[in-house]
């Protein structure tokens, strides 16, 4: 016996029309294998559309990029007939690239469902199937068991909140390091150390910022009195309120703080501290997970063992908040209308099995093999441009990240000078976006399962002309 929504799926006629759908897409994208200027005829009106997206919303577009719908791989078409590189890839959600077949026909397959939205009220099942598969993903080297699905990464991040402040109660206090980013709710911006994202707003949030680790820190005193130094600050803070933080939220890797990336010492040292203090650890890796030379940035580090709460993000499609069951909430406390589309949860589910299965992680993972390759391209043009990259007392070195999380800090890092690079590039062909706080760097997130390794040079020579410009 099959349902109706089994037999649907299974219907020979439904599975011939979405392989000719797939097949017809792969085919009308196949010749996007380069940059394109504008077409001509489409400027003027690829201008209005632009206009008209920021009058929308009452300022300009950050970047004038409206896409048409298709692309091929790494490499995106605009609305105006232009193609560029996509080395930005969403900050997460085109990380199999555009176009992809598998992530088409991962579409398409969600559009025979009977609703659009699942909901905590009524759902059917692909939501649970993405968390139970998720959870054992995450449980393979952590002690992670539940998961709560939810429409963004704020609101995971607002979850996992939630959870660890139930369970400290009345312990409040949110311990956060320094030039972390978490989202743009109301209370994740109280979080957040960004005063420029909570502008005219409320903090809501009690927080004390540690340190983060720091190269030049490291470099001018030494790694270990480093470290120390930290956790001094984090002894101190938790003897000023005593039992009172509910957790430490941890970037593992930062993102929007500049793709700033530790050792595992620094990271272990403060995850022990948390716990003889039983201060819950909350690793948030919404921008992180999937990219380092593990699935998790907790695999990379191998420290699974400390996490207790657990958000991701971006690149899954859907969101969720994980947790222990030791940091089980009570009922209740996690609930809303809408646990995600459907889209989201096939989507979600393919890329969790492309990444389980690609082959992209480990030492000599692909991952790894791009990050290598990104750091030969770079470090000659920095070689070949010295002037571009100067030295600071905060800049020790021009290039950085880890994996998929790529950084380049030319012009000293000066903000409006990397925004400017940006844009240059940009208009050269290729989208790359900026992360830190001071100093300031290029952002490259490019979609690595769809990016090839002979791709690097060709990205390098348009990464080479917009930074002669900005110059």
């Amino acid at each position: 016996m099959t349902t109706h929504g089994q037999a649907i799926r299974q219907s020979p006629v439904i599975r011939g029309a979405i392989d000719a759908i797939v097949e017809e897409i792969r085919s009308k994208t196949a010749d996007l294998v380069d940059v394109r200027p504008p077409q001509p005829g489409l400027v003027t009106s690829y201008d209005e559309l632009v206009k008209a997206a920021g009058d929308s919303r009452g300022w300009p577009l950050l970047y004038p990029m409206l896409g048409s719908g298709a692309g091929n791989g790494v490499f995106v078409e605009l609305a105006d007939g232009s193609v560029k590189w996509d080395l930005v890839a969403g900050i997460g959600v085109h990380f199999f690239g555009h176009s992809n077949p598998t992530i088409v026909r991962a579409q398409l397959e969600s559009s025979l469902d009977d609703t659009v939205k699942h909901g905590n009220l009524q759902s059917g099942t692909l939501p649970y199937e993405f968390a139970k598969r998720f959870v054992k993903l995450a449980g393979r080297k952590s002690p992670l068991k539940y998961a709560y699905l939810t429409t963004s990464g704020a609101m995971a991040n607002e979850c996992a909140l939630r959870i660890c402040m139930q369970k400290r109660s009345p312990g409040h206090r949110v311990l956060a390091f320094e030039n972390c980013f978490m989202g743009r709710s109301l209370v994740m911006t109280s979080i957040g150390d960004n005063a420029a994202a909570r502008d005219g707003l409320p903090v809501n949030t009690a927080v004390d910022y540690i340190p983060f680790w720091s190269d030049a820190e490291a470099a001018r005193i030494g790694k270990t009195k480093h470290i120390d130094a930290v956790l001094r600050r984090l002894d101190e803070v938790v003897a000023r309120y005593p039992n009172g933080h509910a957790c430490f939220v941890m970037e593992l890797v930062q993102g929007e703080g500049g793709f700033n990336v530790p050792p595992r010492e620094f990271l272990e040292e403060l995850m022990k501290a948390c716990k003889r203090y039983g201060i819950p650890v909350w690793d948030d890796e919404i921008q992180s997970f999937g990219r380092t030379t593990q699935m998790f940035a907790f695999e990379h580090y191998d420290l699974g063992q400390y996490v207790d709460v657990f958000c991701v993000g971006k690149m899954t499609h859907s969101c969720a908040a994980l947790w222990t069951e030791e940091m089980k909430p009570k009922p209740g406390l996690l609930s809303g209308t809408f646990t995600g589309s459907s889209v989201d949860f096939t989507v979600g589910l393919t890329v969790l099995d492309q990444l389980e299965n690609g082959g992209f992680y480990g030492e000599n993972g692909l991952f790894a093999q791009h990050h290598a390759a990104f750091r030969a391209q770079a470090e000659a043009l920095i070689a070949k441009h010295p002037e571009w990259f100067p030295k600071t007392d905060e800049v020790t070195s021009g290039l950085g990240g880890v994996g998929g999380m790529m950084r380049l800090t030319p012009f000293g890092g000066a903000k409006e000078k990397i925004m400017a690079a940006a844009k240059a590039i940009y208009a050269e062909g290729a989208i790359t976006f900026w992360c830190g706080h001071g100093p300031y760097h290029l952002r490259l997130l490019p979609p690595l399962p769809v990016l090839k390794l002979e791709h690097w040079p060709r990205i390098f020579e348009v990464i080479e002309r917009g930074l002669a410009k900005a110059a």
